[in-house]
């Protein structure tokens, strides 16, 4: 059974969802429509993805009941302050064709225009208009989050943010524990590049299992929501097929000597 973690406003989030950055639109509609047939039940898109459309497309022709899946999608730079944000969720919703998200989340802080604060005030909004059942943010750090919960007292319940072995994230993490935040990682397989390291390798071979199999439950292990992408229907399945095994001691120490701080995307701090 696909494992979910309590949010700090009581929802409840599947640990693995399913990413479609990078794919377009027709190309989402299928690959959600795999991810769903194989038992995902968790979505995650974004208005600057452009394909929330085919995502939702393939949530309705599921034929799931909508409580069912979790759908997450994000507001982009360019739309942060209230009015603007409001416009996009509606257009956001729109787009889905649902009437109200499961999780919204500011897709970056983009903190030399200095919106993020009045944009959060904009989700905690919309989340008591019960339109986003859950708000959150992706690719705060410390000080953004601070923040955010100094000037408003609403705490996010997710930050998404790019994690892997090379960047573990320990520091956020900490803080997120702190303060009662769920840790979501995207890029866990380091957009591929981590697929060919030997210790994953060694690792996987001594489970019968494949590196992104272990990358992804590495993340699960640690109680952090992990979505992976994949079009590939074979890895769309085995991406979610970590429940035979469990990372030993010895393996997540193993794993903790790949910490080096390499990004795959962008700093934060370099988004605007």
């Amino acid at each position: 059974m696909l494992p979910a973690i309590t949010l700090r406003d009581g929802a409840t989030i599947p640990a693995i969802g399913f990413g479609v950055y990078k794919v377009d639109d027709t190309e989402a509609e299928t690959a959600v429509g795999l991810a769903l047939d194989a038992g995902y039940r968790h979505v995650d898109t974004a208005e600057m993805y452009g394909n929330e459309t085919g995502v939702g497309k393939a949530i309705r022709a599921s034929r799931l009941d909508r409580d069912d899946v979790f759908v997450t999608t994000k507001v982009w730079n360019d739309h942060q302050g209230r009015d603007a944000t409001l416009r996009a969720f509606d257009a956001s919703l729109g787009r889905l064709g649902l009437d109200a998200v499961d999780l919204y989340l500011i897709h970056w802080p983009a903190a030399a225009n200095d919106r993020y604060v009045e944009t959060w005030r904009t989700l905690v909004e919309l989340r008591e208009q019960g339109r986003a059942r859950s708000v959150g943010v992706s690719n705060f750090q410390v000080p953004h989050l601070q923040r955010v919960i100094d000037e408003t007292g609403e705490v996010p319940a997710v930050n998404q943010v790019e994690r892997h072995p090379w960047l573990p994230q320990r520091e956020l993490m900490a803080f997120h524990e702190q303060h009662g935040i769920v840790t979501e990682a995207w890029s866990p397989l380091g957009r591929g590049r981590l697929v060919d390291d030997p210790v994953l390798s060694g690792i996987a071979a001594a489970h019968g299992v494949s590196v992104a199999q272990v990358l992804v439950r590495w993340n699960v292990q640690q109680g952090v929501v992990v979505l992976p992408k994949s079009v590939t229907p074979a890895r769309i399945r085995s991406n979610l097929d970590v429940d035979g095994f469990v990372l030993t001691d010895e393996d997540l120490a193993a794993i903790a000597t790949l910490e080096s701080g390499q990004r795959t995307g962008s700093h934060p701090d370099a988004v605007s």
